[in-house]
């Protein structure tokens, strides 16, 4: 049996891994895909009898974060076992060929697997000067457009492949464009964050290494299962988002008590994205648990919102039932001021609530009053623009 011809497990068993290491592996991606016990079943059988998917990964307009990402989680079990997981036929920032040998191996691949490999693009592909972006003497899109060609899917890995990220943000000077908006024809995913977690990436090849076709997908192309809810609505700092409870700046003792990131910046309300609950580095932390604000990476245009720690204007939707399908782009701004009010009313009450029990918790009076006689004035600016609005229709 060649090496193509080889399983997952049998790859793995050659590499000097355990039967427990592969099992543990199976367990643990079975649980982030949220599978029950025969689903996890599923996946021990196909990586124990599949042979290895042939993959193809390209790099264009990025500075390779994603594969950093990917190479570097400090979870053994995707940081060393995943790279066997599948065939990598061709990795121009991995393999040891370069220059013509390199080129040699990249269309042997294509053509001995043709219509059956997944193609990984990292970055971004311009459409300006194909000077701003060239490989072996030829512009990104064209060699795009010919690995796409034969691919079975196509996986756009991080926010470059997928939005465009920092290249694409205004002016866009190279023209560039996000995989899915220069090419279709064939399954895309979206896999964002600048960089993605390396667990996700590693769960979303598992899925469809185990059953033969893409995850469900929200209205973004992204697997749902890991940009399903919002980090806001998994954040250990929302308690203190719905008390009312914020950090005013990095220094200031709200910071030092843990209080909510909001006004600092913080886009986890409108970040759809698993960072709060798989985390990074083995699970150690967050961006927000180490203090700093999400800047939204895993969402289109995010380079354009604004300033970094500049709050948004509105919150999009309260509670875990949120997801990106059911906000959609086009919710109006009465509806938003609707819930944007009812959290402040309901903000109001959690405040005085723990207003009730300040000398259990030794916090100052003189910051509640301040902190409730501003969500007091932000009731009455909604409620007088939702007015304005029905007015307007009417």
């Amino acid at each position: 049996m060649d090496m193509k011809a080889k399983s997952f497990y049998q790859e793995l068993m050659d590499k000097g891994y355990s039967r427990r290491d592969f099992l543990k592996f199976c367990g643990m991606m079975g649980a982030m895909l949220g599978l029950q016990s025969s689903g996890v079943a599923q996946v021990v059988d196909a990586l124990q009898n599949k042979p290895r998917k042939p993959v193809l990964w390209y790099h264009f307009q990025e500075c390779t974060c994603c594969s950093e990402s990917f190479l570097r989680s400090s979870h053994p079990l995707v940081g060393q076992i995943l790279l066997e997981m599948i065939s990598l036929d061709y990795s121009d920032t991995l393999m040891a060929a370069a220059g013509e040998q390199a080129e040699e191996v990249r269309h042997q691949a294509m053509k001995d697997n043709y219509g059956h490999y997944i193609m990984i693009v990292e970055g971004s592909v311009p459409l300006g000067s194909p000077g701003y972006c060239t490989i072996a003497g030829r512009d990104a899109k064209s060699i795009f457009d010919e690995g796409a060609a034969g691919a079975e899917a196509i996986i756009a890995w991080g926010n470059c492949a997928s939005s465009g990220c920092i290249q694409h943000a205004y002016p866009n000077p190279t023209k560039t464009e996000p995989v899915h908006k220069i090419y279709s024809g064939k399954p895309i995913i979206n896999v964002q964050g600048c960089p993605p977690i390396a667990d996700v990436m590693a769960g979303v090849i598992t899925y469809i290494l185990t059953f033969d076709k893409l995850p469900e997908l929200d209205n973004m192309r992204r697997p749902s299962v890991f940009y399903g809810r919002r980090i806001h609505d998994t954040c250990y700092r929302r308690p203190a988002y719905d008390a009312g409870l914020f950090v005013q700046s990095f220094d200031d003792e709200n910071a030092k008590k843990g209080y909510c990131l909001y006004y600092m910046g913080c886009k986890g309300p409108n970040t759809f994205n698993s960072c709060a609950v798989i985390k990074w580095n083995n699970s150690i932390s967050y961006p927000i648990q180490s203090g700093h604000g999400c800047i939204g990476c895993a969402e289109p245009n995010f380079w354009d919102y604004g300033p970094l720690y500049s709050h948004i204007p509105y919150v999009h939707g309260i509670g875990i039932e949120a997801t990106a399908d059911k906000i959609g782009a086009g919710l109006s701004a009465v509806a938003l001021g609707g819930v944007l009010a009812h959290a402040v009313v309901t903000n109001i009450q959690k405040h005085k609530l723990i207003k009730n029990q300040m000398d259990d918790l030794s916090i100052n009076e003189e910051d509640f009053d301040k902190t409730e006689s501003h969500l007091e004035n932000e009731k009455e600016k909604i409620e007088q623009k939702i007015k304005t609005e029905e007015t307007d229709k009417l």
